[in-house]
């Protein structure tokens, strides 16, 4: 099995994905300001708090000090890198920080189950786990948004904010470091038990999942229900 197999075998996942109404809104201007406010927010908070953390525990059972510190320098990238786009939007639309914010239910289900397939399962399925928020976020800017946009043409209701986001996620930088990751979970598969394989599978498609609740809780600005203070 190689990173191609897992990503074929959630194909139809996938292709829902690429219709995401989020997604979609995003391209054509029909997407609200507030869910894309509530997006930018959760998604700051499983950067910054729970998915570098995941790529650092990587980083530390790394069979070698290559992959080591391709995993270390992907952690300081999902903090520094893709927070400066964040900061510039809250700066642009007066969002004070991410500090202080709550996880949301589906950002709460993705991160916990993250961080216990890294500390509880081996390097290679943590691998597999995280490669979806690489792997989708490549393919979701590059292959579907920047296409989808051109097709579309100038499109007026469209924000600024939503192509500069578009823009970073179909970039060269991105794909770059995504195909380094890929290289990363091939070389694991390669040496991977067959029930190693079908964890891995599991993990990948778990998260292609958690990956599209994402932005389903992101189009219905989801927050946990008022139970009264509790």
């Amino acid at each position: 099995m190689s990173a191609q197999q897992l990503w074929d075998s959630a194909a139809s996942m996938l292709a829902a994905t690429e219709k995401h109404p989020f997604l979609v809104g995003m391209v054509d201007g029909t997407l609200s300001n507030d869910s894309f406010k509530h997006y930018i927010v959760q998604d700051a908070l499983y950067l910054v708090r729970d998915f570098a953390y995941c790529l650092r525990r990587l980083a530390e059972s790394a069979g070698s000090e290559e992959d080591s510190k391709q995993l270390q320098a992907s952690a300081i990238g999902a903090i520094e890198a893709e927070m400066m786009l964040h900061n510039s939007l809250f700066k642009e639309w007066d969002i004070i920080s991410a500090e202080g914010a709550e996880q949301m239910p589906h950002t709460l289900l993705y991160t916990s189950y993250l961080k216990r397939v890294v500390a509880t399962r081996s390097h290679k399925q943590g691998l597999a786990a995280l490669l979806p928020c690489h792997w989708v976020y490549m393919h979701v800017g590059r292959k579907c948004l920047l296409k989808l946009r051109e097709g579309l043409g100038e499109c007026i209701n469209r924000p600024p904010q939503f192509d500069a986001w578009i823009d970073m996620y179909g970039g060269d930088d991105v794909e770059g470091k995504v195909k380094a990751y890929i290289k990363l979970v091939d070389a694991e598969c390669k040496v991977a038990t067959a029930d190693e394989l079908k964890e891995m599978e599991e993990h990948f498609n778990m998260c292609c999942k958690l990956e599209h609740m994402f932005w389903d809780q992101a189009s219905n600005q989801m927050e946990w229900p008022n139970l009264g203070g509790i």
